[in-house]
This record gives structure tokens, sequence and C-alpha cells, in this order.
């Protein structure tokens, strides 16, 4: 199963806190009560705590805007953009922003799945994933093409993913499955 997303598209939460908002890409499974792993996009506008999320390990990625500076009493980690930084969903995080910024997230549950997030200019494939189009052009194997703000995730299909342009940048998650 491979499905697209555009930025636009996704269903937009405001956070109960009022310090942002949640575009979520998948919830994985679809529909289930507790998600086995889940991409989202989301808006930081005020400084503030994270949600706790024992038993899942997060990835997180600044996309644009200002600094953001995460918090913890294990690690105090600045955000630069594409550069993915990964923590325990167990840790009380608390984030300082300058201004707004929005940031991609991956959180797999521990005992299910893992991922790895790189950014690419190079052709990548993973049978399962997401991956979200920072600059240029790139195509998969059947020939669509992806741009910026612009995206797809997929399960249990070998997919890849080229550069059509010299500016190409991919953030790209492989997923794979415990056990």
């Amino acid at each position: 199963m491979i499905t697209r997303f555009d930025y636009e598209q996704l269903p937009v939460s405001r956070w109960r806190n009022g310090g942002g908002e949640t575009r979520e890409i998948i919830s994985y499974p679809s529909g289930a009560a507790e998600f086995s792993w889940r991409a989202s996009i989301a808006t930081i506008s005020a400084d503030g705590p994270f949600s706790p999320f024992p038993g899942i390990d997060r990835v997180i990625t600044l996309l644009h805007g200002d600094s953001v500076l995460l918090r913890s009493e294990q690690a105090e980690q600045r955000l630069l953009p594409h550069q993915p930084w990964a923590f325990p969903g167990e840790w009380a995080i608390d984030a300082s922003i300058s201004g707004s910024c929005q940031d991609f997230n991956i959180m797999t549950r521990r005992d299910s799945w893992r991922s790895a997030v790189s950014v690419e200019q190079k052709a990548v494939s993973s049978e399962n994933g997401v991956a979200w189009v920072l600059a240029g052009k790139w195509q998969t194997a059947s020939g669509e093409t992806l741009t910026v703000n612009q995206g797809m995730w997929w399960v249990d299909e070998m997919t890849q993913l080229a550069p059509l342009t010299s500016d190409a940048s991919l953030l790209f998650v492989a997923l794979s499955q415990v056990g």
C-alpha cells in the first residue's frame, strides 16, 4: 500500500495547550486504538512541554523556522534544520523557541517498530517508510513525481525514490518491524 500526501490536504489538530498544531500524515494501522507508528508535521508557536509518550521512540527534524532548544533532565539539544534527533518518549521535554517553527515527527512503538531517519540526496528504498520532499523533485519507480511539500508513506511494498533535480533533498524514514 502506497499513499501520497500533500501538506495542504493533511488534517489539522490544534494543541490543547495552545502552543501549536499537528498535521497527521498517518497513524498506523489506520483506525487502531493505539498506533504502531505515526508520522506528522507540527508547527510550534510557543514555548512549552512536549506530550509524554511512554514506550515510544521519537525522532524530530526541524523543517523550517527559528531556533528550537529542547531540554530535559537527560539532554539538551538545539534543533538544526534537516538534522534528525532521536529521543525516548518518556523524557520530559520542554521546548524553547524563537518565533515559529515547523518540524517532522516520527514515533514508533518500541516493542514493535524501529525507524531510521535521514536526509538524502541519492536514490533510496525500503519496504516500509515515509518520505517528505525538502527540495527539488523526486520520482518513484512507477514514474510518479513528488515536489516540495509533498510526500508518501508505504507499508509492505518495496518502494524506491530517486532524485530528478540536482537540488533534490528528501527526508527519508525507513521503518522495520521488531523481531
